[in-house]
């Protein structure tokens, strides 16, 4: 079930931040039907592993092993959650397979959200053929938990660009919503203004249409911490944020808190290292490296 959330919101900037929790997708999936995150009877602890693959074939970082490589990894640390970026829509399917075997007996859900592209007004498109994008790979835990994606296209873009950056959330009711993006590498003024408009207008409307959920945002922001563009200009007041060292981030709130954060070796397959963290939904908010 996929819904978007309209390009042309208003609203001021940073007066809804406060209510926010930035991107992720499971949590509550392991609450009983009905029930929220401040009436559950313990916290629930899930690991998401975020991924930049580098597999659209043109980009100079292109190996075409980061797929492989993704799903040794994801078999070998048996995360929860699975945010990627710069990948093909094919992509999704090998790696939901690796994942679902990962978690037998599971339910698993996958998203997969193109990025525009200005010239021809359809896809990006990988050297495949194949649209070219943003995925989120989640285990649910609860029977019939029910879940909608929402995804778009960022309305702020680099014109010098042909790539049209985009953003996906997969929201579980009354539990969790999981989102990620991958934002403008071309110009960290436009991927500041991309990362406000998620937070400020595109997160609020989810909430509104499918009912508040704390939040993890995860993906390749192309921003750093002390940056011209700082990415801690984007957090909510009292967000929660860690990274890689550079422009891989994990943002949160709303009731999640963020623990024992690595990285993990691709073994060169692609430019990024993956980035694994442990998320607690409810109990008391801290973030620990």
């Amino acid at each position: 079930m996929s819904a978007q959330a309209p390009a042309g919101i208003t609203g001021a900037p940073g007066r809804l931040r406060r209510a926010l929790t930035v991107g992720c997708l499971i949590a509550a999936a392991g609450m009983p039907s009905g029930s929220s995150a401040a009436d559950s009877p313990a916290p629930t602890t899930l690991r998401l592993l975020q991924m930049n693959l580098c597999n659209s074939g043109r980009a100079s970082c292109y190996t075409g092993q980061s797929v492989t490589r993704a799903a040794e990894v994801i078999s070998a640390e048996r995360p929860d959650l699975v945010t990627l970026n710069e990948i093909c829509q094919d992509d999704v399917t090998a790696l939901e397979s690796t994942f679902a075997a990962v978690h037998r007996g599971g339910t698993v859900v996958s998203a997969f959200q193109a990025a525009g592209d200005r010239p021809s007004g359809a896809d990006t498109r990988c050297r495949n053929g194949q649209s070219y994008g943003i995925g989120v790979l989640a285990r649910l835990t609860a029977p019939g938990a029910r879940h909608t994606v929402h995804s778009g296209i960022h309305p702020t873009q680099d014109l010098t660009d042909p790539e049209e950056r985009s953003w996906l959330c997969v929201h579980v009711d009354g539990a969790l919503s999981v989102c990620t993006t991958h934002l403008a590498a071309t110009s960290s003024t436009v991927a500041l203004a991309q990362c406000d408009h998620l937070l400020d207008e595109i997160l609020p409307v989810i909430h509104r249409s499918s009912g508040y959920a704390p939040t993890v945002l995860s993906g390749d922001l192309n921003l750093r911490r002390g940056g011209d563009a700082d990415v801690r200009s984007c957090g909510p007041p009292g967000d929660l944020r860690i990274d890689d060292g550079a422009v891989q981030h994990v943002l949160a709130s709303g009731g999640v808190s963020l623990c024992c954060t690595r990285s993990v070796d691709i073994g060169g397959a692609t430019d990024h290292p993956g980035l694994l963290a442990t998320l607690t939904i409810g109990g008391r908010r801290t973030t620990r490296r």
